[in-house]
């Protein structure tokens, strides 16, 4: 069965930095591109990141660009965000999310508190 499942969210003050890993298992992680979302209290959900399937091609949110970074581990089946200079505008739970072709799969979603 599919499942992605996403760690290392929590809180951190302005400037800080975390890891967001998304582990996936049940179809082939090579085949898709993996993205990154997020959704604030009383908004919609946005694109932060996305990497391609092979070629590991990357493209961001302006809102991120620079301080965002997207990978893949294809020996890990795991798709990374390190995010560095957080910003309280970067509170959101995020979202793992893979694609290929018609098919489309979510992760639960982790929590992401930047606040002092």
């Amino acid at each position: 069965q599919v499942q992605l499942v996403e760690s290392g969210g929590g809180w951190v003050q302005p400037g800080g930095s975390l890891r967001l890993s998304c582990a996936a298992s049940g179809f082939t992680f090579n085949n898709y591109a993996m993205s990154w979302y997020r959704q604030a209290p009383g908004k919609e959900r946005e694109l932060v990141a996305v990497i391609g399937s092979t070629e590991g091609s990357t493209n961001y949110a302006d809102s991120v660009k620079g301080r965002f970074t997207i990978s893949r581990n294809i020996a890990k089946n795991t798709v990374y965000l390190q995010m560095n200079s957080l910003k309280p505008e970067d509170t959101a739970v995020y979202y793992c999310k893979a694609s290929y072709l018609f098919s489309q799969y979510w992760g639960q979603g982790t929590q992401v508190t930047v606040s002092s």
